[in-house]
């Protein structure tokens, strides 16, 4: 079901939705969670419901921790535009390629690097837990999963102690879902991919929707451009199900379902 406030929060953007951005995360917002990430999938319905947006919003774009033409390929809608990598990297509406910010790309074989000799030592040597972390190239940032491990705590252990290394090493780390990203040390987050994509354009409000902590840098972010007087609305979304942490509910203006409420929310803004 949608917040009994829906009405409020949704009519500045409904109102002029020319000069109002959808933003929106991929995994577990538009996409359910799965245990791998190569199976994610949007569902037929939502794809449409973001297909529709394309044709009344000044913007709608994705803001994820994918590459860019991997979360393209996810949801599979013309018109929309990408930053991956959580602000690594930016596909604009109709380019082939992204622009990938230098001083993130100058740490990218670093980064892969390090992080695929600690993961390979762990595993040589036997580690328990080791072999069933999933390793996901996201270019400058490195992802350990341990989702449908045989022993998800002690595949959690080993990413930890990686993580440990790789930061005496000097890198960054990120937890989420079940995943722990390495990171260059060069600040970015969603919070500063929603101000690198809003940047420069007409628009008066946004909304973002999400599920997960790095979801929090990006209601951050918009809520910031409002409190500066860049946007005069802004809506902070959370896609609830029982692996959402709590913080994010916490935090947003408007919680719904899981992946079947952000849906129902989209199918919403366009609706006569």
């Amino acid at each position: 079901m949608l917040d009994a406030r829906l009405g409020e929060l949704l009519a500045p953007l409904r109102e002029e939705p020319g000069r109002s951005a959808v933003l929106l995360d991929v995994d577990g917002t538009l996409a359910p969670i799965t245990t791998h990430a190569s199976e994610t999938a949007v569902p037929a319905a939502t794809r449409a419901a973001v297909a529709a947006l394309t044709d009344v919003f000044g913007l709608v774009a994705c803001i994820t921790g994918r590459r860019t033409a991997e979360a393209r390929a996810i949801v599979g809608v013309d018109g929309l535009e990408y930053v991956g990598g959580h602000g690594t990297e930016i596909l604009r509406r109709g380019a082939d390629a992204p622009e990938v910010r230098p001083e993130i790309a100058d740490w990218e074989p670093r980064v892969r690097a390090a992080t695929e000799r600690l993961l390979g030592a762990a595993t040589a040597d036997g580690v328990p837990g080791a072999a069933g972390l999933r390793l996901e190239d996201k270019g400058p940032i490195q992802a350990l999963h341990w989702r449908g491990a045989d022993d998800e705590a002690a595949s959690e252990a080993v990413a930890e102690e990686i993580g440990r290394r790789a930061e005496d090493e000097g890198l960054v780390l990120h937890r989420g879902r079940m995943v722990l990203e390495l990171r260059p040390p060069v600040p970015f987050d969603k919070g500063a991919a929603v101000r690198w994509l809003l940047e420069g354009r007409s628009l008066d409000a946004a909304l973002f929707a999400g599920d997960d902590r790095t979801d929090l840098d990006a209601f951050a972010g918009i809520r910031g451009l409002r409190d500066e007087g860049a946007l005069s609305h802004a809506v902070c979304v959370a896609a609830l199900d029982p692996g959402v942490p709590a913080a994010v509910g916490e935090a947003a203006d408007l919680t719904v379902d899981g992946t079947e409420g952000v849906r129902v929310l989209l199918e919403e803004l366009v609706r006569p």
